[in-house]
């Protein structure tokens, strides 16, 4: 069931100061802020890590004013320390925000006096986007000198149109409503005159001093005149939008060059829309202005909610803008500002104005976040951060709502504990979870001190709510679905939402039964009239117009040619994997041997089988090897997009204006990155072929009472993190490996951990020491000899064969622990890993060797990858040459069901105690290296931890 929402429409939102904002309110130019980067050592967040970090960019902010100095803290972004500084002068000043939440009489008699401010001798010389036009207003020539359009006010001036929002709340979605207001508000000003004959204008009784108003005039004059480059909108569909060039004079005020461009009189004709875009952006529409209306409402001194109009309603304008727009308008980047009294201009192409109009639509706002408007596809599914590119989906949902003058999205995320199933170990399953009741996790405790082996997990699920402006809930997205991380859940969620606004946008006359089948399989409910009021219609009228409006060829496209070109080097890209492309669009004139790029990218990377590309691309692609290059043509997109992503509109529009154009695209393979082995285990395994490698190695320290173990190439800890959740015999464990940066990361998650389990009291936890080394594991260190057990899990496969070699030597003839357990993969389980459709267990040996043959290894990182006879063979070998014994096991499948496990494992057992060397120096020196050479890159002491905190 959808929820609903107090509206709050009659409860205009307070406007709430920053710290900085009040210190500019009370000192201005006078409050110095020195933002200064700093190095936090603090940030390392591991006592006893002898490796130097180098924490994130962090700054510090100097506050100097007239009274006192504060420094702030240390924050990520060079804003927040500046806030941060400010807010402390705040509390050491005493300084307190007055509330603003005036009565609508208030309001009036406030209203008149920012007025009377504006036109004072101060504010004509500050630097304000308001002030600009009060001086340009002064080169006016006869009559109109000096008066200023009553529109200019509210659009510039945030404070103006604050006072208003009190005195009609719907000034906040409309604001052409503020003019009557301002010429009502004017009459109660004395030095002001309203000009008569229909202007709406202001002008001031008394002239400004000759001084000022010499150096206004000089100030605001230009050099010499500039073209601005606009956009002329017609209000006809059927007339197209046309780029327009308007000369701006040294004498002109660039209102009135905007005015008779549309054949009106000067700029009090006019309406100036809320800014498009960045908020930085001086892009407005400005369209005509029902003058008769506003006079009519201001001499009947009656405040109306809406303003009527007459005239035809341009549909594009209102759409891009938010609000209804009539008669014909100009789009243009023009205006002055905050930084300079000079005119401030930027050029408005044909193509920023197609880029603006697609941005509107979700899948577009991704587009352009891509750079690639003809190839880029709002992809299907979030799988990973890792391997999204662009802009993240609830980053494209925030900017969506904003684009469209809706509410922030509210994102509401939960946690919940979950418990591996271990009851289907091996099995070809997606990951399956399993949620412990109260009563379960009470009995249990998900304590290992019960004997649980069962890790337990959180994972997210997010709510999504999407409101109006006046906070009226007009759609939620619900959906059940689990993920390991709050971010991940959020922008699933989002994607959702996102997926079903596309759909929306591309079948704008969907019927409503169709919607609200669609939205549930979305799981989203939406209040369906205030929706379709709010964004429905404005997109019936604007994309209604167009057929596959949003969906640049679809599968039904006609492909008129592939063509495969380029030595094949054998095996193509496997769904997951990330593939990187260069590709160039054009548009071809076949008959005429015309062609023009539109678009194009070096390297442009998409996870291959997640929809991110148009659907004959990703084809294309999925037959390719690296290297190969291909083309193919296609029917044409809508022009909006052909517009958006052309550099040379002309000949463009030239092209298009044949109606015999196809869009030819041509593709190269640079690289493919393959799932991630970790990612591909997890799709395939419940619980992941990860975590039964711990719970095979737990088992083995369990059997054999192991006291002590070390972790050759432990990497960033995983397996020793892991070991720490469950109950056993271990009181000394050790991690070697050669990449100090993965030894950083597991210094602070063991320290983070065991201290954890220290400050518990958990009996089950017997780790009385814990160290990590920096070294090959081909090399032989003293202080290691003779563990009780030694595990080396995935990791030989990552070193060279002959080293891999050279470590089983080391281990059993120097290291010589009881008990070894190696892992590696079976090279031949990866056709099922990497869903291989042409071998299967009943095929001949031809065929099998021919599909394994075109397996790749599970990591890009993986030097070699053995199958069962050739492991066997090493590790019968190994055990024989040095008194060992050997046994063969593994995880993931079955060792009698073909291809074997999908990780196999040797599990080595020394066969007498007495073959353990007893002269280390003898050992040492028949290696010639010292008998020491790893370094200690972080220590734990469990009596120095509890030492530590009596003296606390």
């Amino acid at each position: 069931m959808l929820e609903t929402r107090e509206s709050l429409a009659n409860t205009p939102k307070k406007p709430s100061m920053t710290p900085k904002a009040m210190i500019h309110q009370r000192y201005g130019n006078k409050a110095c802020y020195k933002v200064e980067e700093v190095h936090d050592a603090a940030q390392n967040e591991c006592p006893g890590l002898a490796i130097s970090q180098k924490g994130p960019c962090l700054y510090q902010c100097t506050l100097n004013l007239p009274d006192i100095s504060v420094v702030s803290g240390t924050f990520r972004r060079k804003k927040d320390a500046e806030q941060s500084a400010a807010n402390m002068a705040v509390e050491k000043l005493g300084l307190t925000q007055k509330e603003y939440n005036p009565t609508v009489e208030e309001a009036w008699v406030d209203l008149a006096d920012r007025i009377g401010f504006l036109f004072s001798n101060e504010f004509l010389s500050s630097l304000h986007p308001l002030s600009g036009h009060f001086r340009a207003v002064l080169r006016r020539e006869r009559l109109m000198n000096g008066c200023v359009p009553a529109v200019v006010f509210g659009a510039y001036d945030a404070k103006i149109a604050n006072i208003c929002k009190y005195i009609i709340n719907e000034t906040e979605v409309n604001s052409q409503v503020m003019i009557p207001l301002i010429l009502r508000a004017a009459t109660k000003v004395t030095d002001l005159e309203l000009i008569p004959d229909e202007q709406l204008s202001l002008k001031r009784r008394i002239p400004y001093p000759s001084e000022i108003l010499l150096e206004a005039i000089h100030e605001s004059g230009l050099q010499e005149s500039i073209p601005i480059e606009v956009i002329y909108i017609p209000a006809s569909f059927s007339n197209a939008v046309v780029p327009l060039t308007l000369n701006i004079a040294a004498t002109d005020y660039y209102l009135d060059v905007i005015a008779h461009e549309l054949d009106l009189n000067e700029a009090s004709d006019l309406l100036i829309s809320r800014t498009i875009g960045k908020s930085s952006s001086e892009m407005r529409m400005y369209s005509p202005a029902p003058k008769k209306q506003f006079l009519d409402t201001f001499s009947k001194w009656k405040v109306e909610q809406t303003i009527h109009f007459e005239g035809p309603s341009n549909v594009r304008a209102s759409y891009i803008v938010g609000q209804e727009v009539y008669g014909d308008v100009i789009l243009a980047s023009v205006g002055y500002t905050w930084r300079s009294s000079e005119l401030w201009h930027e050029a408005v192409s044909l193509r920023s104005y197609y880029r603006m109009l697609i941005n509107m639509i979700p899948s577009g706002i991704y587009k352009i976040s891509r750079e690639a408007l003809l190839t880029a596809k709002l992809p299907s599914s979030f799988t990973t951060k890792g391997n999204w590119r662009g802009s993240l989906p609830k980053d494209i949902l925030c900017a969506f709502c904003r684009l469209h003058h809706l509410s922030e999205p509210v994102f509401s995320t939960q946690s919940k504990l979950l418990v591996s199933s271990l009851d289907i170990p091996g099995s070809c399953k997606k990951l399956k979870v399993t949620q412990l009741s109260k009563e379960e996790e009470q009995e249990s405790g998900l304590s290992t001190a019960q004997g649980n082996t069962e890790e337990s997990v959180e994972v997210f699920n997010c709510e999504v709510k999407l409101h109006s402006k006046k906070q009226e809930l007009i759609l939620q997205c619900s959906p059940h679905d689990l993920h390991r991380r709050q971010t991940d859940a959020m922008n699933s969620t989002s994607l959702k939402v996102l997926s079903w606004l596309t759909i929306v946008f591309e079948e704008p006359d969907k019927s409503m039964d169709k919607l609200t089948t669609m939205a549930e399989t979305f799981e989203i409910c939406f209040l369906h009239q205030f929706f379709f009021n709010t964004l429905c219609s404005s997109i019936r009228n604007v994309w209604g117009v167009r057929s596959k409006a949003c969906s640049v060829n679809s599968e039904g496209d006609e492909v008129f040619l592939i063509d495969l070109g380029g030595k094949n080097t054998g095996g193509t890209p496997s769904n997951g994997s990330l593939a990187c492309i260069t590709y160039t669009v054009s548009l071809f004139r076949e008959d005429a041997c015309v062609k023009e790029s539109l678009e194009s990218c070096e390297e442009f990377e998409f996870e291959l089988g997640n929809e991110g590309v148009l659907p004959h691309l990703e084809s294309a692609v999925a037959q390719m090897a690296v290297g190969q290059s291909s083309y193919f043509r296609v029917d044409l997109p809508p022009d909006d997009f052909i517009l958006a992503a052309a550099g040379d509109t002309a000949a463009t529009l030239s092209l298009l204006s044949t109606r015999r154009c196809k869009l030819e695209y041509c593709v190269t393979l640079l690289r493919v990155t393959e799932p991630l082995e970790e990612r591909m285990e997890q799709a395939l395994f419940s619980p992941p072929l990860s975590k039964q490698r711990v719970e095979f190695a737990v088992k083995q320290i369990k059997e054999s009472s192991a006291l002590s173990l070390v972790d050759f190439g432990c990497g960033s800890g995983s397996l020793l993190d892991s070991l720490l959740s469950y109950p056993t015999s271990l009181e000394k464990v050790v991690g070697v490996d050669i990449s100090q940066k993965s030894l950083a990361r597991a210094a602070k998650s063991l320290h983070s951990k065991l201290n954890k389990l220290l400050d518990s009291k958990d009996p089950s936890n017997k780790i009385k020491y814990a160290v990590l080394y920096d070294g090959s594991i081909t090399k032989f260190d003293s202080r290691l000899r003779g563990y009780d057990i030694a595990t080396c899990l995935e990791v030989i496969e990552h070193m060279e064969e002959k080293d891999a070699c050279i470590f089983g030597d080391v281990a059993l003839s120097l290291f010589c622990p009881k008990i070894l357990i190696v892992s590696t993969p079976n090279y031949e389980y990866n056709v099922i890993l990497q869903r291989s459709s042409t071998c299967h267990g009943q095929e001949d040996g031809d065929t099998q060797e021919a599909a394994q043959a075109a397996c790749k290894f599970r990591n890009h990182d993986h030097k070699f990858e053995w199958n069962r006879a050739e492991f066997n063979q090493w590790a019968s070998e190994l055990a024989a040459r040095h008194n060992y014994g050997v046994e063969f096991s593994g995880v993931g499948g079955a060792g009698d069901v073909e291809p074997g496990f999908a990780s196999q494992i040797a599990i080595f057992r020394r066969m007498h105690e007495e073959d353990i060397p007893s002269n280390i120096e003898s050992v040492a020196e028949a290696t010639n290296e010292s008998s020491s050479p790893f370094s200690t890159i972080w220590e734990w002491n469990r009596e120095d931890q509890e030492c530590n905190e009596k003296h606390q």
